[in-house]
């Protein structure tokens, strides 16, 4: 039987966040039926089920459940994957042939209009993926490539929608200098601001990451009307996601494992990622002997701790398996360390860096940091430093001894 679309359900940066799945696997089962399912990126990444699973259980999920993906900086290289490839668009990537790494448009009829759905990716997102995973390919600016294909298409569609990996700040600029897009869906900020924003007779909207909600679209006489919502409590999922449910109830089982007690300050609080990193810098620094040590806050995730620390919260604080490594710093910064840190922040983020105060000496030609800094914003890695920033976290965190189920899973892409 064939769906007649009333509206579109677009759901963002999930994460791998499936401790409680049982709510959006059961809303986005059911809103299938009238609904076009979107995603705007970083479904993948960012969890113990990601480590452990290698993508499998998301894999799942968006072929049975999605319709349409836009790419996200995290996991990557999983929208080059059978299945997902043909599911994903995007208007403003290109290989270096200068083709379009996916299909920039899709039409779909919703609600009896002609609608254009199509997707961007931001530079500062693009550029966050990992240099070896993107080597050969490169941005465009997002406004501009979408101007560019609304003329193309302009007689094709009746309305216009855009997935974006951008950020919400972002999209109310894009919204600005791209009026013929009705609703602009936003993800990657994970700001607290959800919308409906109007920008003149453009909406911008995000759904409630971590898989908790979900932005939703649907014509009006005279144009969209959009909204935020959370997904609604369910226990239960249908039975032809029975399956799949066990799978995650499985790995979930798993994470439950212990690793130790939490250490004060880091006891029945949400976790200071910036005061971690911090005491973590101090140690590498002293107990490595490296000359600096630079981390970048997002290598962290800020999550809720109680008592004991479980494989799930580890691998929820540091979810990429980042090695540490000693790495060259560029030369072309080898004389002003303040442009170079400037850079990195509009890069990564704001920076934990040891020793203080700033800046950093000149004669510094190597420091102490991630795998994912030196091979993708500074001048390579010189040696590994035997050491994973898990391992740090956990050392930091717990009262030792530690098992050996803390190091077990194999990394992700960063």
């Amino acid at each position: 039987m064939s769906r007649q679309l009333r509206r579109i359900t677009a759901t963002t940066d999930v994460h791998s966040a499936f401790d409680s799945a049982a709510p959006m696997l059961t809303h986005l089962h059911a809103a299938k039926a009238d609904s076009l399912i979107v995603d705007c990126g970083d479904f993948f990444e960012g969890s113990g089920f990601y480590r452990f699973g290698k993508g499998r259980i998301e894999h799942e999920i968006l072929t049975g459940l999605y319709d349409l993906l836009a790419p996200g900086n995290h996991g990557w290289p999983h929208y080059f994957e059978p299945g997902l490839h043909e599911m994903t668009v995007c208007a403003n990537v290109f290989g270096g042939d200068g083709n379009p790494l996916f299909d920039r448009v899709h039409i779909k009829r919703i609600g009896g209009r002609r609608v254009a759905v199509t997707a961007v990716i931001g530079p500062q997102a693009f550029n966050a993926i990992p240099v070896g995973q993107r080597a050969g390919q490169h941005v465009a600016d997002p406004a501009q490539a979408l101007r560019e294909l609304m003329l193309e298409h302009h007689h094709r569609a009746d309305a216009w929608m855009v997935l974006s990996h951008s950020g919400f700040d972002e999209d109310l600029k894009l919204a600005a200098t791209c009026p013929f897009a009705d609703v602009i869906f936003s993800g990657h900020c994970h700001s607290d601001t959800y919308g409906p924003a109007p920008v003149g007779d453009t909406l911008v909207v995000k759904g409630l990451e971590l898989g908790r909600g979900y932005a939703a679209a649907e014509p009006v006489s005279g144009g969209w009307i959009a909204r935020a919502c959370a997904f609604p409590d369910s226990a239960a999922v249908p039975e032809d996601l029975a399956v799949l449910h066990a799978r995650i109830a499985f790995v979930a089982r798993t994470l439950t494992s212990r690793i130790g007690t939490v250490n004060e300050p880091y006891r029945n609080t949400t976790l200071d990622r910036r005061h971690l990193l911090t005491e973590i810098a101090g140690r590498l620094h002293s107990g490595l002997g490296a000359d600096a040590v630079i981390l970048n806050e997002t290598a962290l995730r800020p999550t809720p701790l109680g008592d004991v620390l479980t494989l799930g919260d580890l691998l929820a604080i540091e979810p990429f398996d980042n090695q540490l490594v000693h790495a060259f710093l560029p030369d072309e910064h080898a004389h002003g360390r303040d442009k170079l840190l400037d850079h990195l922040t509009e890069r990564v983020g704001p920076l934990v860096i040891t020793p203080t105060p700033l800046p950093l000496p000149s004669a510094i030609r190597s420091v102490l940091t991630t795998d994912y800094l030196a091979d993708s914003h500074l001048g390579g890695r010189t040696h590994q430093a035997g050491l994973r920033l898990g391992q740090a976290v956990r050392r930091v965190l717990t009262t030792p001894p530690f098992p050996s189920t803390a190091d077990s899973p194999e990394g992700g892409e960063q």
